[in-house]
């Protein structure tokens, strides 16, 4: 698999994924105390630009969080995140989630259902995940889902990597970008579309967990879930 992992998005040669932003969580929360999303958004998409210097930076669904409403904030958001991956010479695409019905109000620049990639390993797809794709692939990458898992009473937002893991294509679901997504825990999912939001997920004992470590700077993978789930 050609992709590298960081902070909770994928580098996919020269394009460089983040999924989930959720964009006026914030504001939908009604809270008194600053959450600081926007500041935790572009400044950390800021850090990856500069890191990896992507030609394209995709933005797979749910970049925003309200279905009905955007906030002030949540437009001034957005707009940020698109300044800010022009500032640093790449080209911001949207590809739109469930939760972007009003995208088209804070959002002019590109957007694709379904954004191909060339790699050195195939084709990939990037989409959000609420539906099956339409475009063939070697390796299809999602959203959706906000994978969790929870190792020695620690949880992480994780990765999820299937190999064949859709229609003989590899799969790989990104965690939420955002970090005032809880995440969803696979640790007592089981295998089927039932146990998660995605159709593209069949057997999720058959996904190996993929995990950031921020801290110690590396990424700690794992077996599949179903050769492991009993020891977590």
């Amino acid at each position: 698999m050609d992709v590298t992992f960081r902070d909770r998005a994928a580098l996919l040669g020269d394009t460089l994924v983040c999924a989930d932003l959720h964009v006026g969580k914030a504001a939908a929360a009604n809270v008194s105390l600053p959450l600081g999303e926007r500041d935790h958004l572009v400044d950390r998409v800021t850090a990856l630009c500069a890191r990896y210097d992507p030609a394209t930076v995709v933005f797979a669904g749910d970049l925003l969080h309200s279905f009905d409403q955007v906030a002030t904030a949540a437009e001034e958001t957005v707009a940020a995140l698109d300044q800010t991956v022009r500032d640093a010479g790449a080209r911001p695409v949207v590809t739109p989630g469930n939760h972007d019905t009003m995208l088209d109000v804070v959002w002019s620049g590109p957007t694709a259902h379904e954004f191909e990639v060339e790699t050195d390993s195939g084709t990939a797809v990037i989409c959000h995940g609420d539906h099956e794709p339409a475009t063939e692939a070697d390796l299809y990458v999602v959203g959706h889902d906000h994978p969790t898992i929870t190792v020695e009473g620690k949880k992480w937002h994780c990765y999820l990597y299937g190999r064949e893991g859709y229609d003989g294509a590899d799969l790989l679901v990104l965690p939420a970008f955002s970090h005032l997504i809880e995440g969803v825990s696979i640790n007592r999912r089981y295998g089927g579309t039932a146990s998660t939001n995605s159709p593209l997920i069949g057997d999720l004992d058959r996904f190996r967990p993929v995990v950031w470590d921020d801290e110690a700077e590396e990424v700690r993978e794992f077996p599949p879930l179903g050769e492991f789930r009993d020891l977590l």
